[in-house]
């Protein structure tokens, strides 16, 4: 894979364009009785969690399969409806947007912030060709002309790496590498700022996920985009970011700078990750840190850390208090009572 360029991976502290302060999002437990329903409880998918991104900066959210990195994502979009937190765009606040349903404000930020699916199969409609799906934006929107709507699909193709020609085609008609094209030309139709993209290669093979990836980082380059960037794969995180956030369980473990991430990672679970990414060197293998046991219930979360019951370096304080996530160095933040 191709090493990232020094323009790309230079970090800044501008005013952040997103906000994220407190994040919930819950979902009630329910018991079905013969008359009603009976609310016994809630899962908390995510947990109280705060970030922010920057103009032009990449920042990717980490974790096993179920830590909460796509619900936190479909909040923010207000995809799904936050349970509480302060979500903002700039000067703008989402959630008050979205509460207050006036459809100008409400596609104004739309404009603003787009989502590119993981299943590239699945986001398209079968039914209709390229052509109606990159116009169907411009249609809802009203960001271009009628007549210009042909040299504005046209000119998406190109951008993302496809023939003109490819407009009047089927979804079933492409690979998946192109799928995800076609997405990300979605996506940039309306001339987005912000991009979420929700593990947009790991449904793709090996090689095309390098083209994706490298078409990701030049788009940012081109187009100035901020990416909140979703994935398990720490080796295209690796590539693309600027910081990374590592959640367990609905929490945010550990955030800050990549390189010091993946050179000194302080908590176990980020430690762990970054240990299991293969090496493709038979004559440099590295010792893995397994994570011993099963990922606790989201019914029934642990007290105090929530990674204490699978730590290796768990202490009496972790199962009774909840650590803070605190930067010493101001930068690299860890939720961690006995840090590495």
């Amino acid at each position: 894979m191709i090493e990232p360029t020094l323009a790309l991976r230079q970090h800044s502290t501008p005013q952040p364009l997103l906000t994220v302060d407190g994040l919930v999002k819950s979902y009630p437990l329910r018991r079905r009785g013969l008359f009603r329903q009976t609310v016994t409880g809630e899962i908390r998918a995510v947990n109280d969690i705060s970030f922010s991104v920057a103009a032009g900066e990449t920042l990717s959210i980490v974790g096993e399969s179920g830590c909460g990195k796509t619900t936190a994502a479909r909040a923010i979009l207000h995809l799904v409806e936050p349970t509480a937190g302060a979500i903002r765009l700039g000067e703008t606040d989402i959630r008050a947007t979205f509460a207050e349903d006036r459809r100008p404000d409400v596609l104004a930020l739309r404009r603003q912030m787009q989502y590119v699916f993981q299943d590239p199969y699945l986001s398209l409609n079968p039914r209709w060709s390229v052509r109606q799906i990159l116009t169907e934006p411009l249609r809802v929107h009203g960001h271009a002309p009628r007549e210009d709507w042909d040299a504005t699909v046209e000119s998406l193709l190109e951008r993302v790496g496809l023939p003109p020609d490819y407009a009047d085609r089927y979804p079933h008609e492409f690979s998946g590498g192109q799928r995800q094209r076609i997405g990300i030309a979605r996506a940039l139709a309306v001339e987005p700022r912000l991009l979420i993209c929700d593990e947009p290669v790991s449904s793709l093979d090996v090689s095309v996920r390098a083209q994706v990836l490298n078409l990701l980082a030049d788009l940012q380059e081109d187009l100035g985009l901020s990416y909140l960037y979703i994935s398990h794969d720490l080796s295209s995180v690796r590539f693309l970011s600027n910081r990374i956030a590592v959640m367990y369980l609905g929490n945010l473990v550990e955030i800050g700078e990549v390189d010091e991430i993946f050179a000194r990672p302080r908590h176990h679970y980020t430690a762990a990750l970054i240990s299991a990414i293969p090496v493709p060197d038979p004559s440099n293998q590295t010792q893995r840190q397994a994570i011993q046991g099963e990922v606790p219930s989201v019914v029934r979360r642990p007290s105090g850390c929530v990674f204490h019951t699978r730590c290796p370096a768990a202490l009496p304080v972790c199962s009774q208090q909840i650590p803070p996530l605190s930067a010493p160095d101001g930068t690299h933040g860890f939720a961690c009572h006995n840090p590495r």
